[in-house]
């Protein structure tokens, strides 16, 4: 079942750049971090969609990889990815992206990763997808593309064209 079509798609990821600009003027003070791997998908979309609006030179992007931060790294093999961060996060507000929010465990993870690189004075989290009933921790996205208020049991699925050859997001028996 499709949750999000790929005609829907691109008028989501500018809708959560222009909710992002609405919040963060100019970006001033403020700096994008895609997570590694399916999140930065969608924060190369954002920032491509954010470079409409501002010079490429006010838009500091980097990807994070959080895989030696993650709780179960001992269960499952992960592959670790390339983080980028090529600027400091002292002080400055880091806008997290990532695909789905789930159980905030990811998100968790990435709030220590983060801390490897310094203190931010805030960090707001963009997803795509919000599962809001299966959360195990207390996170909640700033800026959310699509709410799902209950799909079990269904598993979401986020496919990009770079990877998976289609944009759009659907709903798998889990």
């Amino acid at each position: 079942m499709t949750l999000i079509s790929e005609q829907q798609l691109p008028s989501i990821i500018k809708r959560l750049a222009h909710q992002i600009l609405e919040t963060y003027p100019g970006l001033t003070n403020a700096v994008i971090v895609g997570l590694q791997p399916r999140g930065v998908f969608l924060s190369d979309r954002i920032v491509a969609a954010l470079h409409q609006e501002l010079k490429a030179d006010k838009v500091q992007y980097g990807k994070l990889d959080i895989t030696f931060y993650r709780d179960d790294v001992r269960r499952d093999l992960h592959m670790a990815k390339a983080t980028d961060l090529p600027f400091s996060i002292e002080g400055k507000t880091v806008i997290l992206i990532d695909d789905v929010l789930f159980t905030g465990r990811t998100i968790r993870a990435a709030l220590d990763a983060l801390l490897a690189f310094g203190r931010p004075s805030k960090v707001s989290l963009c997803v795509l997808v919000d599962r809001k009933p299966s959360r195990e921790l207390p996170i909640q996205p700033d800026f959310t593309g699509k709410e799902m208020l209950d799909i079990s049991p269904y598993k979401v699925k986020v496919r990009w064209k770079e990877n998976d050859g289609v944009d759009d997001v659907i709903l798998l028996v889990d």
